[in-house]
């Protein structure tokens, strides 16, 4: 059985799960199209599958805690198909389970620069979040407010819950919301 929610009831359950998404957002229906990356049709289909399949094998290792095969394995992607921009967004995760986070910047900042030169835009999303949280984490909030807007442009509900985080004024609309809910309970 399914139910037909109107606009408002979804807009309410979508308060409840992400209470710090503005209001607005919470109206708006989910039109925005899943996100997906178009490899470039002058790569080598060979080499392509290649990587695509390194790149499970890597994500698996990573799973089981294995980062410096990962990284390996990783590193073999980059020697391959040095223009896929999901190596080097996979490969900064890795860099960051391993604690290097100038490294993971790096990637991340070459995944942006290959995922926005073609036509990567799930990868660029993605890559683009991964960066505002390491740029939060150093308190450089403008540049992670800028890769936000970016993401949330692509229609990312976490950069778009983030720019709410990273926002005085709505974290202290927030502050006193929770104050109010309090003290009605």
């Amino acid at each position: 059985m399914s139910l037909d929610l109107s606009v408002h009831d979804k807009a309410v359950l979508n308060c409840i799960f992400n209470p710090s998404l503005p209001i607005t957002e919470a109206y708006e229906e989910e039109e925005i199209e899943e996100l997906v990356d178009v490899e470039n049709e002058n790569w080598d289909e060979r080499d392509l599958q290649i990587v695509k399949n390194k790149e499970v094998e890597a994500v698996t290792a990573a799973e089981h805690k294995e980062y410096q095969k990962a990284l390996d394995i990783l590193n073999d992607c980059v020697a391959i198909l040095p223009e896929k921009a999901s190596v080097y967004n996979n490969r900064a995760q890795i860099y960051q389970f391993l604690g290097n986070f100038d490294d993971a910047l790096d990637d991340l900042t070459e995944a942006i620069r290959l995922a926005s030169i073609g036509s990567q835009k799930k990868t660029l999303c993605a890559a683009l979040c991964q960066r505002g949280l390491l740029h939060r984490k150093y308190q450089r909030i403008e540049l992670a407010r800028a890769d936000y807007e970016k993401a949330a442009e692509l229609g990312s509900k976490f950069a778009k819950t983030q720019l709410v985080e990273i926002n005085p004024y709505a974290a202290l609309c927030n502050q006193m919301l929770r104050q109010v809910m309090q003290e009605l309970k």
